[in-house]
């Protein structure tokens, strides 16, 4: 590994120091400490091998969100503790995204009993402010608050998108976790402003401090830090207890990153002129991670031939998606659909001339058949990948930040546009 040319601290924690890189401007490393703390530091102890678990940990989730393309600015694992991040400029909020109550969210509403679910998804911020024990705060006293950070001021707009990025982190870790059934019940995050590129960002460290996690939602069952909040007294007993949770974590977090399914698309063209559209298809579902298999058949002109391309995607026990991609006369998606039990899309290469006609043989389906017709190849790649992601939460995890992408992305030209307009 290269050595790193580390220059000053710039910032420390409880848990972690910031260091700069002098040869990597817009880099900074975040190397971890042996230290855990709760109650804003009241109780605190070494942990030997903590910062290596909570490295280890926080990698494996940066990079399950960054695969799944959410904008975050962990970069890499640099070392056993410690990572390397683009330089950002702290948003001082704690983003708190609750799926069951429990903990302060019962001392601050009496009368909710624990393990009332929120859906949606029960969102609540905190000023970072040791002093006064990170108070609670609005929307409105964080617009009020006006922050400005490396030249960004955070108003509506920013707001907006760090509410709507955290809702979608958590589904995300969310789904990922249920895989090793396991119960996110809440969590707790940071966004920071990346000083090159001015973009809001999350930031920060997603770790065992960072959520609770409760094994098949039994809360006796815990392994996160309130195991640790939790002890009468800390003995060494005790903390090597907290230390084989947060290993247990750190294990099954590697196994975030699986597939839990594979699947594939097989698209079917009736002549190499529709090339073109399926190549379209093809690399759509390589953005999901979709495996994509293109095939010539005519279910006209070899109806045999292309009953026997079928029976060779279905005889080898992997989970297929036909795409039928024929234009003029449809014949493909209907044969194909009434001959195999698996999922068949339409997908014509309409042109302006008989377009209008022709799709009316992908529509107009006899009884029994069930194909759906989906226009765009883009769009018909992704209906594939909707289906595949009931069972991979790898490719549903890259449907939900693909989905938050484009309302960002949205939010930022309308931002843009109006401040053209002033």
């Amino acid at each position: 590994m290269a050595a790193l040319n580390i220059g000053q601290k710039l910032n420390e924690g409880k848990t972690k120091q910031i260091f700069e890189l002098v040869d990597q401007p817009g880099l900074v490393l975040v190397q971890s400490k042996d230290q855990i703390t709760a109650g804003n530091a009241a109780r605190k102890d070494q942990m030997e091998g903590k910062a290596a678990i909570a490295n280890r940990t926080t990698s494996c989730v940066f990079q399950l969100l960054q695969e799944s393309g959410i904008k975050t600015a962990f970069e890499k694992q640099h070392t056993d503790t410690a990572f390397i991040a683009a330089q950002c400029e702290m948003i001082p909020i704690e983003w708190v995204c609750r799926r069951v109550a429990t903990g302060s969210f019962l001392k601050r509403n009496p009368g909710v009993k624990e393990g009332y679910r929120f859906t949606p998804l029960k969102m609540e911020m905190f000023f970072k402010d040791d002093a006064n024990n990170d108070p609670q705060w609005s929307e409105e006293q964080l617009l009020e608050a006006k922050f400005c950070l490396a030249g960004l001021t955070i108003g509506q707009c920013e707001v907006d998108i760090m509410n709507r990025s955290t809702v979608a982190i958590f589904e995300i870790l969310e789904k990922a976790w249920a895989t090793q059934n396991c119960t996110l019940v809440d969590m707790k995050i940071e966004f920071g402003v990346n000083m090159k590129t001015q973009e809001v960002v999350l930031a920060d460290v997603i770790d065992n401090d960072s959520w609770r996690l409760w094994p098949a939602g039994d809360r006796s069952q815990q392994k996160d830090k309130q195991v640790y909040r939790d002890l009468k007294e800390v003995t060494p007993e005790a903390i090597q207890m907290v230390k084989r949770n947060f290993e247990w974590v750190s294990e099954r977090v590697k196994l975030l990153l699986e597939p839990q399914a594979s699947g594939r698309v097989v698209v079917l063209m009736g002549s190499t002129s529709d090339m073109p559209h399926c190549e379209k298809i093809r690399k759509a579902c390589a953005n999901f991670g979709i495996p994509c298999v293109l095939r010539v058949t005519s279910a006209h002109k070899g109806p045999d031939e292309t009953l026997r391309i079928k029976a060779e995607y279905e005889g080898d026990g992997v989970p297929t998606v036909f795409v039928a991609v024929a234009g003029r006369s449809n014949g493909l998606g209907p044969v194909m659909s009434g001959n195999t039990a698996y999922p068949v899309i339409n997908c014509p290469p309409l042109t302006p001339d008989w377009g209008a006609q022709d799709i009316w043989s992908s529509l107009r389906m006899p009884s029994g058949l069930g194909c759906s017709t989906i226009v765009s190849p883009e769009a018909a790649a992704q209906f594939a990948a909707q289906i595949f992601g009931l069972s991979d939460h790898l490719v549903w995890c890259k449907l939900r930040a693909s989905m938050l992408n484009t309302w960002v992305s949205l939010k930022l030209a309308d931002k843009k546009l109006q401040a053209c307009s002033l």
